[in-house]
């Protein structure tokens, strides 16, 4: 498998297959599935997110940072961990992570992940047999640590390549991203984030993007194991 890796600036075309990755937090949109959520529809600002909460008054909106008037969640793990979200529609819009799978929106397959699902992206990778790869590292306009290492690490494992996991961890936990949350320096975080953000494989499913009603819809995917694999 031949595998990309470039920031959303460095688009200059659409891809074939992108797998978008945003460790530190917009992909914790795995939390919001795991908690119930139906679907998450991928806004492209702020004030269309909540115009389409205002169209649609059963959805919840959810953004990055801090919490603000009409939204009802912000992308904290922790946080999105106890809350009931079975059934619902999820709109999201964060600074980095919807940002980049909305500018790969007219590729074949857009995939977006994070450490906790890493395994179940390089298993659709593996199944797909994609031969090409985008992976758009989206933090730090391209030079977030975290999410090159986790993109480096679901590469390597749609290659078919070992698990061990560790440095890239190591990577992804000594980022400026994990300190800032950390530390305390963004807003609407939860002091269990870097953790669940960093919790390898957490879950079974891999998030998958495409266009339905002219919006970027994010659905979970499961790919059943083969047999001949072995445990994750």
């Amino acid at each position: 498998m031949d595998s990309r890796f470039v920031g959303i600036a460095e688009l200059a075309e659409t891809p074939s297959v992108a797998v978008v990755v945003d460790v530190m937090r917009a992909f914790v949109a795995a939390w919001a599935f795991a908690r119930g959520a139906e679907k998450i529809v991928l806004a492209g600002s702020l004030d269309e997110a909540l115009a389409l909460k205002a169209r649609h008054p059963d959805r919840l909106a959810l953004k990055d940072g801090a919490s603000a008037p009409g939204f009802d969640l912000v992308n904290s793990p922790g946080l999105l961990r106890s809350v009931d979200l079975g059934g619902r529609t999820v709109v999201q819009k964060t600074t980095a992570g919807t940002v980049g799978a909305l500018a790969v929106e007219d590729a074949s397959l857009v995939l977006c992940a994070g450490f906790v699902v890493a395994e179940a992206t390089a298993r659709v990778l593996r199944a797909r047999e994609c031969d090409e790869v985008t992976f758009v590292v989206t933090g730090e306009d391209g030079q977030a640590d975290e999410d090159l290492a986790c993109a480096q690490y679901i590469a390597r494992r749609a290659a078919g390549e070992g698990r061990d996991a560790a440095e890239f961890l190591r990577r992804a936990a000594g980022s400026r991203a994990a300190a800032e949350l950390a530390e305390g320096v963004r807003q609407g975080v939860h002091p269990d984030d870097v953790a669940l953000c960093l919790e390898l494989d957490r879950f079974p499913f891999a998030m998958v993007a495409a266009s339905e009603d002219s919006h970027m819809v994010l659905r979970p995917c499961t790919v059943p194991r083969p047999p001949d694999e072995g445990a994750v």
